[in-house]
């Protein structure tokens, strides 16, 4: 059975960063394009970076970009999100998630494969 568990969330000020890290059981995730998406209370779960199964392509929601860099390790842990200038607003619960197709999605309904998620909160 296919699980993605993601950890490094946490609490941290406005300002400072956190690396978000998911790992993969149950088969190898080195050819599927992975993403991170976020969810805050109240709010629908939205799109944050994806990576392609190389790790040439990105791509990211424009409320991050130049704020968090996402990456893989295949030989390791699948991806890593590392989140820079943290604000208020991302705070939310981070997922990972995984799709076989080797194209970029900002779609949640996409991903077939998803983590149980990991809660940053990033105080003012």
């Amino acid at each position: 059975q296919v699980q993605l568990l993601e950890s490094g969330g946490g609490l941290v000020q406005a300002g400072g960063s956190l690396r978000l890290s998911c790992a993969a059981s149950g088969r190898t995730f080195s050819n599927y394009v992975m993403g991170w998406f976020r969810q805050a209370p109240g709010k629908e779960r939205e799109f944050v970076a994806a990576i392609s199964w190389s790790g040439g392509n990105t791509y990211y929601a424009d409320s991050v970009k130049g704020r968090f860099t996402i990456s893989r390790d295949n030989a390791k842990n699948p991806v890593y999100l590392q989140m820079n200038s943290l604000k208020p607003e991302d705070t939310a619960v981070y997922y990972c998630a995984g799709r076989r197709l080797n194209s970029l999605s900002t779609k949640n309904n996409e991903y077939p494969y998803w983590g149980q998620g990991t809660q940053v909160t990033v105080s003012s």
